[in-house]
């Protein structure tokens, strides 16, 4: 049983939770709590921890009887965990490795895409890709200057679907946006110069939705991309709406027409 935070495993760990740069050196980020260590795919798992109360409980025993794990001591795996109230359980993962074609999906199923321009709030972001797989996206674009999708606020907020939404991150949004119109996917941007309402447009063909940052929305260089600016009506005082609140409005129309 490990009984040291400067254990190096345990020093790992914290590196890994805290630095961007140590988790794309290394390939690897941290999950915490069963549902995202029991959802992550085994053949990715580098290393699992369990405290000590965790083992207390007779049904995490057999949840995790079939993996290998370190048991860690309670007040060391504090130390350890990103959240304030641990599970007592926590892996570090291999990250996934996705091209731009993987965003297109299969087939028989035509390109549903999510593609974001500086979101800068983890939980926006997880809450994304969450929402993504709930209504289909056959994958989720980003730029370089959005939050660091493994960051611990972001995978908490993907409730796993981080493990089975493909997304990539362009060194170029504009080249790459001009790649995917080259592959027949017709780009909307919500804008406010938008004329038609958001639930006008045909989405049954290869489509892709830009969400820009939460403060500033899409830059010029972005937005001038879009085949078309639509809207989402506003009443009250209301200017805009939260970015991922915008972005699941828009996924589940198109959900809701090719249904």
């Amino acid at each position: 049983m490990i009984t040291s935070a400067s254990n190096q495993q345990m020093k790992h760990v914290i590196q890994l939770n805290k630095k961007a740069k140590t988790r794309y050196e290394q390939r690897v980020f941290v999950v915490e709590g069963i549902k995202m260590c029991m959802e992550a795919p085994r053949k990715d798992i580098v290393a699992m921890y369990v405290s000590e109360s965790f083992l207390q409980t007779a049904e995490h025993v057999q949840r995790i009887k079939d993996y290998s794990y370190e048991v860690v001591a309670d007040n060391v795996f504090k130390t350890i965990s990103d959240t304030q109230t641990p599970q007592g359980i926590l892996a570090l993962v291999k990250m996934p490795e996705y091209t731009l074609e993987d965003l297109l999906g299969a087939e028989e199923k035509q390109p549903h895409l999510l593609i974001l321009e500086s979101i800068q709030d983890p939980g926006n972001l997880g809450t994304m890709i969450r929402t993504g797989e709930g209504a289909g996206v056959t994958g989720i674009l980003m730029n370089k200057t959005t939050v660091d999708v493994y960051h611990p606020k972001t995978i908490r907020a993907t409730m796993g679907s981080l493990y089975r939404v493909p997304f990539y991150v362009t060194d170029s949004l504009k080249e790459t946006l001009e790649e995917l119109k080259g592959k027949g996917i017709f780009l909307y941007a919500a804008h406010l110069k938008g004329k038609q309402s958001y639930d006008r447009p045909d989405y049954k063909k290869p489509c892709g939705f830009l969400i820009g940052n939460e403060g500033n929305g899409l830059t010029e260089e972005t937005a001038a991309c879009a085949d078309e600016y639509i809207r989402i009506p506003m009443e009250g005082k209301v200017e805009s709406l939260n970015a991922a609140i915008a972005a699941t409005l828009l996924m589940y129309e198109v959900n809701r027409q090719r249904r």
